[in-house]
């Protein structure tokens, strides 16, 4: 009996794909990854008061430029020197009002340590798996890109900007 629960337990994180997750919107609601099929998804772990949160700002033009064939999801977490304190209303009203994101937020989250969200877990064991460099989250606004299928296809560290050749490259493959 304990052998089979085991067994279902790990079937079920060997399947698991982008399109099984929905995670806690900043506002309240559900991000349903399902919705997304025939999309390709950039999410980005974000913060507030981090050097990279102008990056918001390209974010939000390539969510624009792009939005019949991509979307943008974020994820502010608080990971990394304490950059996104605030609570979930905060994040989404600093966001609106300084940066007027349009793209989906959602919900604090943690990206890494013992509390690390499934998602994240899930992308990092495909980071790995497929050889991406960086393996691990290293810092606030590293970049997952997903292609139409929900496959991961590209990192990118926190340094590369939203609109530089090389995400624009990977978004028009």
């Amino acid at each position: 009996m304990f052998r089979l629960a085991i067994l279902s337990i790990m079937m079920f994180f060997a399947s698991s794909h982008l399109y099984d997750f929905k995670v806690d919107a900043v506002d309240g609601g559900k991000i349903d990854f399902s919705k997304y099929k025939g999309k390709k998804v950039l999410i980005v772990n974000t913060a507030s008061l981090c050097g990279n949160t102008p990056q918001y700002e390209g974010l939000e033009k390539l969510y624009k430029k792009y939005q019949n064939k991509l979307v943008i999801v974020g994820f502010p977490a608080n990971n990394f020197g304490s950059q996104e304190p605030g609570s979930n209303k905060e994040i989404q009203e600093f966001c609106t009002k300084k940066y007027a994101v349009t793209f989906p937020m959602a919900a604090k989250i943690s990206v890494k340590g013992t509390d690390i969200h499934p998602l994240y877990k899930w992308l990092l064991e495909e980071s790995k798996a497929k050889h991406f460099e960086p393996a691990e989250v290293t810092w606030n606004f590293q970049k997952y890109l997903l292609d139409e299928k929900g496959n991961l296809v590209a990192v990118f560290s926190p340094k590369t900007q939203p609109e530089s050749a090389e995400v624009i490259a990977a978004i028009e493959k």
